[in-house]
């Protein structure tokens, strides 16, 4: 996927404006380079003045490892995948990890259960659920998620970063009615050039966006999604399922 520097300063820069880090911020970078989540990790730090903590090879896959780095390390900062955090949430020392501060979540539906959970174990420390492909500078979507914000449907994916727009449309690229599942089409500066050397998946996912007047694209995601009535999204599948 060749993503642009703009849609990555882009992301960057949304969200410094959201969770305002400073130099009193310990981010914790653990998540292999070629994931796109360890874009932010290396560069959002290092542009705010916040401290970068490198973790050990692989120790993203070990709970304990991460409790006891969290605690030694005073680390304020910290991406899970929803898989993970419960993981993570399982380890019986993961409720003294108090110097977090927030903890982002993306790369997998966020179950109701895990979030209650964390606001269980981890009462002092704030939870954002994200949602982005790749295609899109990896997240196009945020949501804090209160304890008030978890229903029995999941947690919400939420509402676009900056110069990011969201269609929630039917077979015929109609926008769905709020409440009604669509599928999830994305648009904005943040989108990918598309696929390297493959001239026909870049023109199936990426297509024409009928609603600007500029002749920009809109990324087709394969995801199902609705709009709730406060303007929110909640992913509901993939469209192949």
């Amino acid at each position: 996927v060749v993503v642009g520097h703009e849609g990555i300063v882009n992301r960057l820069a949304w969200m410094q404006h959201a969770y305002q880090i400073d130099s009193t911020d310990r981010v914790l970078q653990k998540t292999p380079s070629g994931f796109d989540v360890s874009v932010w990790e290396f560069f959002w730090p290092l542009q705010t003045g916040a401290t970068l903590v490198v973790a050990k090879p692989e120790g993203h896959r070990d709970p304990a490892y991460l409790a006891k780095l969290i605690q030694e390390q005073a680390i304020t900062t910290v991406h899970f995948v929803p898989s993970m955090l419960q993981a993570f949430l399982a380890e019986p020392t993961a409720s003294r990890a108090t110097s977090l501060r927030r903890v982002v979540c993306s790369g997998e539906a966020l179950p109701a259960e895990a979030a209650a959970t964390f606001h269980t174990r981890l009462p002092g420390t704030e939870l954002h659920n994200l949602y982005g492909p790749t295609e899109a500078s990896v997240d196009v979507t945020y949501h804090h998620v209160t304890a008030d914000s978890i229903t029995s449907g999941g947690v919400p994916i939420g509402r676009p970063v900056w110069n990011t727009r969201l269609y929630v449309l039917d077979n015929a690229l109609r926008p769905a009615p709020v409440g009604v599942p669509g599928e999830l089409y994305l648009a904005g500066v943040q989108l990918a050039h598309g696929y390297t050397g493959r001239p026909g998946l870049t023109s199936e996912r990426f297509v024409a966006d009928p609603y600007s007047s500029a002749g920009e694209r809109m990324y087709r995601t394969g995801d199902i999604a609705r709009w709730t009535t406060n303007g929110e999204l909640e992913y509901q599948g993939r469209a192949d399922d």
